[in-house]
């Protein structure tokens, strides 16, 4: 019996080893912060499935422990006796060694029994085999409450910190659609959190972070849309007033050239008023409909860009024609003055063609084209009278 007592008081002393270290273990498990928040918290989905595995396994360690330490316990106290029988090494060597634990025991049925059946059936395991399954059990336990309590740490301030950038969103004008979509997912993601945090998805915080990065580039590009928009419309107002002076400059010239000249000679502006289309848009504008103001605001500065150069052109051609008889006129004064003094003031060829010059540049309406064909014809008449007389 030397060889089996030497085992077993090897198994023995590792057995109390186990135990002690197991003890320690147990009860820091037991006071483990995330290991009371899984005890406390009303779990849902994944992690209740898994809590529910864990604390069955945690129920079998804490039993386990208590029938180890039993054993340990009964194992020492024969061993320790000042003298062993061979009935008493041999239950010493069972104890240790051999299928001492009973793990449970149930009532096998009358209907499954045979004459000679028992009416009850244990299992039983020997104390290395309980300690083996036990360490499965605590591996277990150890792997819920570890994950679970990392979810926590990890996500929940996840949570906070994209509940956090989504109210400064909100702050900074951001609003819509993604807004209120990474709310939505905010908000069930956090519930989730707090009672599923195995079966939470993490990628969840990145989506609701990804809504708010667009949120806040919709924001950033609507804010630049308005002070652009903004500008234009300080530009359209410069505008409409550029094409209020030029209209006032065609029509002016349009009055000095009326009843002097050809009615077709005189150039005209018809145009619907700017201002109109203008005090729509900015009326777009004062709702915040800025997404619909810029294709009519384009079309609003062409048109009006067109107006402007037709009212400045028309201003410049009836400026114009004023401007050609005005000339035309000194031209013939001039030619008459160079006459006087060349002694052919009363020169009968030429004195009809200055009075036809005359009539043609002082009648109303006045023909510019029939005008400024007589002063030519009058100064080729002078030409020539005075080479006739130089070359006498």
């Amino acid at each position: 019996m030397t060889a089996p007592l030497t085992s077993a008081d090897a198994e023995l002393a590792r057995l109390e080893g186990a135990v002690a270290a197991m003890a320690t273990n147990l009860v820091e498990l037991d006071e483990n912060p995330d290991r009371k928040e899984l005890g406390a918290a009303a779990l849902t989905g994944v992690t209740a499935t898994a809590w529910a595995n864990a604390s069955d396994a945690l129920g079998r360690l804490w039993q386990g422990h208590r029938q180890l330490s039993e054993v340990i316990a009964q194992a020492r106290a024969l061993r320790d006796r000042w003298r062993l029988s061979d009935n008493d090494r041999a239950e010493y060597a069972h104890q240790v060694l051999g299928s001492s634990i009973t793990l449970s025991t149930s009532t096998v049925p009358l209907a499954q029994r045979g004459l000679l059946g028992a009416g009850q059936v244990s299992t039983t395991c020997s104390p290395a085999e309980l300690l083996a399954a036990m360490e499965a059990s605590f591996g277990t336990a150890v792997d819920v409450v570890t994950r679970a309590g990392d979810r926590w740490r990890r996500l929940l301030p996840a949570a906070a910190d994209a509940a956090a950038a989504l109210a400064h969103a909100r702050r900074a004008g951001a609003g819509g659609p993604l807004l209120d979509e990474a709310d939505r997912l905010l908000d069930g993601f956090t519930g989730s959190l707090s009672s599923d945090p195995l079966g939470a998805d993490p990628a969840v915080v990145d989506r609701v972070r990804a809504l708010i990065d667009r949120a806040d580039a919709e924001r950033t590009s609507a804010t630049e849309l308005r002070a652009w928009l903004e500008q234009r419309l300080r530009d359209a107002r410069t505008l409409t007033a550029e094409i209020d002076a030029a209209r006032q400059s065609a029509e002016a010239a349009a009055r000095a050239a009326a009843g002097r000249f050809p009615e077709h000679r005189i150039a005209g502006v018809r145009a619907d008023d700017p201002h109109t289309d203008l005090t729509a848009i900015e009326a777009l504008a004062a709702a915040g409909q800025w997404h619909l103001i810029s294709p009519r605001l384009s079309v609003w500065t062409r048109q009006s860009r067109d107006l402007l150069a037709a009212l400045r052109q028309a201003a410049a051609r009836n400026s114009g024609l004023l401007a050609e008889r005005n000339e035309l006129r000194g031209r013939l004064d001039a030619y008459r003055a160079k006459a006087l003094r060349r002694g052919l003031g009363e020169d009968p060829g030429l004195t009809p063609l200055a009075e036809t010059a005359r009539a043609a540049l002082f009648e109303a309406p006045c023909d510019l084209d029939r005008g400024r064909a007589a002063v030519n014809a009058y100064q080729d008449a002078l030409s020539e009278r005075i080479a006739a007389r130089e070359a006498r």
